[in-house]
Order: structure tokens, then sequence, then C-alpha cells
């Protein structure tokens, strides 16, 4: 029998699980995009 930590947290069902990915894509993807095109615009201010 395997023993849990009562102070894990529950597994999140399979259904939650695949709603928890796509928000944190809706949210990451649009993030990185910004924060590269933050890095390329800034290059070109300093490079010239």
């Amino acid at each position: 029998m395997a023993r849990t930590d009562p102070h894990d947290p529950p597994a999140a069902p399979s259904g939650r699980r695949v709603l928890i990915v796509f928000c944190w894509l809706w949210v990451g993807v649009p993030l990185a995009y910004g924060v590269y095109e933050l890095a390329r615009k800034a290059t070109q201010l300093f490079t010239g």
C-alpha cells in the first residue's frame, strides 16, 4: 500500500489537467512572444 503525505494536494482529474495546460499556454505563448520582441527591439535600439 502506498503512503501519501496528508499535506500533498490531490491530483487534478484528467479533464482539469488539460484545462490547466491550455490556460498556461494561452498566457505563456503571447508572453514568450512579447519577451522575444522586446529583446529584438532592445538589441536594435542599442546596436543601431
